[in-house]
């Protein structure tokens, strides 16, 4: 039996467009089991593990049932981390894109006021960490009357952070008419219980995604002293000599350590940890993303919420206390049909920890043996010559899908009065543009922002230079992406 299309789910046109732009080619397995319960309306607990496509498995259902003219928010996804949270949220929001769907995504060490103001606006789905969420909720800026989908999306990492209790309360808030979905890549008793608790009848979808993990990503493990782990390093590199390469270690101070040393040996890297101010984790991330580092040296909140298409390797410089983080940490190689490799370092006295680790997923890990002077030498040569050649900037993944969008920004908004619908008025008035023309309107107290679809932009963009807004004369500019 061929396998399933995207056509197959009775999606709208919009979704296909935007799930088409994006290169999502035919459903993964979590994608084509999830899909039908969601638009059904079933409550649905997934056992998956990362890199199997569930963001998209309950993001595309989402966008096809929200009501578009409903001024309330009508789904609430709750995440255990700020990173998680914006992937989340980049994600539904280039899925719902065409459609028009309007996504925000509300975390910590981010201003409350940032967040308020952009709740106050015509929202269909809040990404949140749990934290956050409840505080805007007792503060009142999330009105939750017309919430209709809740899904909690990597509920193990939330219990193993102590979010539960923040999602239960968040949950006790909630309309009892209402979808649930719940994620998880394991499910202990706790997660049993809370489903138990606040999900009815709910369809159990679970995928063997352990065996998908050995068969996409080769795993081999090497035996080092702690002082030896740099020099074996530098040979994995040269002998491995990845693309594109996420190392991950067990503290923020040995990120830093080795990012200095790394640096040091000319290695073109980017560093990410939880001490980190937001901001420079995100410019981490999209750096990342776009290319501009061979090596990202992180802990582990890069195990979850980066998705990175063309990594090759990770490399846990330093091996996992928890053997769920073992999981997530490899789970961001062998991404998207691609194959990948994932390689330890143990010291003698870290066995306990990889025989954890083995028992867990099932597989025994192969021990390598270290590279010999000679195939480290030959590599080298090789390396330093490859690093020579400029690498070309990796295409975000969105690209595609904004080539045909330009957004433009309006020096007018609610402050003089303007509303969406006064733009919407404007902008159709132009010969050859039509309300399908027309994408997310966005309007703040001093300006606003308005995509224009369809590769239509450059013509509304000089039809609205001698055009007035609700009788003003307004400066239109082609907004930044």
């Amino acid at each position: 039996m061929d396998k399933l299309d995207f056509k197959n789910f009775g999606l709208s046109k919009e979704i296909l467009k935007a799930l088409q732009k994006l290169g999502y080619e035919k459903p993964s397995e979590v994608q084509e089991k999830t899909i039908p319960f969601a638009i059904e309306g079933k409550d649905i607990i997934v056992k998956s593990q990362t890199g199997s496509g569930k963001t998209a498995a309950f993001a595309i259902p989402i966008c096809e049932k929200v009501e578009l003219e409903e001024k309330k928010p009508q789904v609430l996804v709750l995440t255990p981390t700020r990173e998680l949270a914006l992937q989340v949220n980049e994600d539904i929001s280039n899925i719902g894109r065409f459609k028009r769907i309007r996504c925000t995504a509300v975390f910590g060490k981010e201003p409350v006021h940032i967040q308020k103001r952009q709740l106050k606006q015509r929202i269909h789905v809040i990404v949140g960490t749990p934290g956050r969420t409840l505080d805007h909720i007792d503060r009142g800026n999330i009105e939750l009357k017309e919430i209709k989908y809740l899904i909690i999306d990597e509920a193990d990492k939330m219990l193993n952070m102590g979010f539960i209790d923040q999602v239960e309360a968040v949950i006790n808030k909630l309309p009892a008419n209402r979808v649930t979905m719940l994620f998880s890549a394991t499910m202990s008793d706790e997660i049993e219980r809370l489903c138990d608790r606040y999900m009815i009848n709910p369809s159990k979808i679970e995928l063997n995604t352990k065996n998908i993990t050995v068969e996409k990503i080769e795993q081999v493990y090497y035996e080092i002293e702690h002082k030896k782990k740099f020099t074996l390093l530098n040979k994995i590199i040269y002998t491995e000599r990845p693309d594109s390469c996420i190392v991950f270690c067990n503290t923020k101070d040995a990120v830093d350590n080795l990012t200095d040393k790394m640096k040091n040996k000319g290695y073109s890297c980017i560093s990410l940890h939880g001490g980190m101010e937001q901001k420079d984790r995100l410019d981490a991330i999209k750096s990342f993303k776009r290319g501009e580092g061979q090596f990202l040296i992180a802990t582990d909140v890069a195990a979850r919420g980066i998705h990175v298409e063309d990594i090759t390797h990770v490399i846990n410089y330093d091996i996992p206390m928890e053997k769920e983080s073992y999981v997530h940490r490899i789970g961001r190689t062998g991404r998207a049909g691609n194959k990948g490799k994932a390689v330890s370092f143990v010291t003698p006295y870290e066995s306990r920890f990889l025989n954890e680790i083995e028992e867990y997923v099932n597989y025994k890990i192969p021990k390598k043996e270290i590279p010999s002077e000679e195939e480290v030498e030959s590599g080298k040569k090789i390396f330093k010559t490859k690093a020579k050649v400029r690498q070309k900037p990796k295409n975000e993944k969105d690209i595609e899908l904004n080539k045909d969008i330009t957004k433009l920004h309006i020096n007018a908004g609610k402050k003089k009065k303007i509303r969406p619908g006064d733009i919407v008025g404007a902008i159709v008035n132009i010969q050859g543009i039509c309300a399908d023309d027309i994408g997310i309107i966005d309007v703040q107290d001093n300006f606003s922002y308005v995509d224009i679809l369809n590769k239509k932009g450059d013509k509304v963009f000089k039809a609205l230079q001698n055009t007035t807004i609700k009788k003003k004369k307004v400066k239109i500019q082609k907004a930044k992406k």
